[in-house]
């Protein structure tokens, strides 16, 4: 049984315990939180036997196999090291951390460690993406594609009250590119490799942090377009085309209808049936790496990929 403790208690770590709960060999058995009240309240809330405050103790006590990092984008980095170092695997909430170099970092000393080191990317690991996959010899040879995920965030309400919440807060590596931009440009880089190039530009909020952006990244023989908001809506699917046909797919960070739209005129629509809490797949893929039943390096060169492309869409590449 792989023993879990958490480190954060916001809705996604909340939706996190939920997938493990799902999930066979592998359990929370400890909340970490600085504030001992709210980490009590947090593991009562979601099930789990108890909390820490003191999350040194906690990494080299023995009583945990891995840790999941749900805090600010900001403070992964760190938390990482130190999970790594105490020789505790670490499951990373996207974006892994804010820069290419830094998860690099990790990836090294968790090699050297023997522990994995994994961002959970929820899209990648869901049987719609599998599906999608699986469709693209249909279409021929892909010329262009258009990601985007762009949702309206209640807490940008408080940006325009001259509140920084965390969300859009730059010093925690906040933004609409980390929190919604990495699930198109890992979508792309798991169907078709890292791009040759990226271009892009972003929206920048009263907070300094980006609200909104879109990009273009090239490949060898096709175009991708990336958009992403947190201040706005879009409800236009998301395409592949190729030579032969086109695949949409409504919802790039959990597909769950897909239509083939052929040249001579045939069109299908799947309707993929998954769980209602899509981090379930992302939990299963890290219990299998943690026993050792794959290699984590596909998974680590592919989060790689999408930090440099974060890096270049923010103009931050080294």
């Amino acid at each position: 049984m792989i023993r879990v403790a958490t480190i954060g208690t916001s809705s996604i770590t909340e939706r996190f315990a939920g997938a493990v709960a799902r999930a066979d060999g592998i359990r929370v058995d400890v909340v970490f939180s600085r504030d001992a009240a709210r980490g009590a309240a947090f593991a009562e809330r979601i099930g789990a036997p108890r909390s820490s405050d003191d999350l040194d103790a906690l990494l080299r006590s023995g009583e945990i196999d891995a840790v999941y990092v749900g805090s600010p984008n900001g403070a992964h980095a760190a938390q990482a090291r130190d999970a790594i170092d105490a020789g505790v695997h670490v499951f990373l909430e996207k974006p892994a951390t804010p820069t290419s170099a830094e998860f690099a970092d990790l990836v090294a000393r968790a090699r050297a460690r023997g522990v994995v080191v994994f961002e959970g990317m929820r899209n990648v690991y869901d049987p719609g993406m599998a599906r999608v996959a699986e469709l693209l010899p249909r279409i021929g040879r892909v010329r262009l594609v258009s990601f985007g995920q762009s949702q309206y965030s209640a807490r940008y309400d408080l940006v325009l009250q001259g509140e920084t919440p965390n969300i859009f807060d730059p010093a925690l590596a906040g933004g609409a590119l980390f929190d919604l931009g990495v699930y198109p440009l890992s979508a792309l880089v798991h169907l078709f490799g890292e791009p040759t190039s990226v271009a892009g530009s972003t929206v920048t909020i009263a907070t300094g942090a980006d609200g909104a952006g879109a990009a273009v990244l090239a490949y060898p023989e096709h175009v991708a377009q990336v958009s992403f908001s947190k201040i706005g809506v879009s409800r236009r699917p998301n395409e592949i085309q190729g030579e032969l046909g086109t695949i949409e797919i409504d919802e790039i960070t959990a597909p769950r209808e897909i239509e083939l739209s052929l040249r001579d005129g045939t069109r299908t629509v799947e309707h993929v049936e998954t769980a209602s809490n899509n981090m379930v797949y992302e939990v299963l893929r890290f219990a299998a790496l943690v026993r050792g039943e794959d290699d984590p390096a596909p998974d680590q060169q592919r989060t790689l990929a999408v930090l440099r492309a974060v890096e270049a869409i923010r103009g931050t590449s080294a």
